[in-house]
């Protein structure tokens, strides 16, 4: 089972020199399309208990068109294996305004980890 959400980059989040965006803004897209996974599979948001691992790939940058994926990689009594994918799927040509649809993906960020829902009774 995996969610797929879709958004798109202000430059205003950009902070860093060469328009970058820092890593914490794709963890926190991350949360988001790891509670929507929870939501779908379990009907509850879930706790996030942590990352085992994160890998910074590719820059995303200001006006960037990305994709976040969240795929349940193993499902435990409570607990939810999750892995996690930040794909560029457009990209600024330059500073004009003008983008283009990538023919091929940029894997931007990787991480795999664990959500806890609440046990049945509670």
């Amino acid at each position: 089972m995996n969610v797929v959400h879709q958004r798109y980059v202000a430059h205003s989040e950009a902070h860093y020199a060469g328009n970058l965006v820092d890593g914490a803004f794709g963890l926190r897209l991350f949360g988001d399309a790891g509670t929507h996974l929870a939501i779908v599979m379990d009907g509850h948001e879930s706790l996030f208990a942590g990352y085992s691992s994160v890998e910074f790939l590719a820059p995303v940058r200001g006006g960037d068109v990305i994709e976040v994926e969240a795929r349940l990689a193993a499902k435990g009594n409570r607990s939810r294996t999750i892995d996690f994918e930040l794909r560029v799927i457009a990209r600024a040509v330059d500073d004009t305004g003008r983008a283009e649809v990538l023919t091929e993906p940029i894997v931007a960020t990787r991480a795999r980890g664990t959500g806890v829902v609440p046990h049945p009774t509670n």
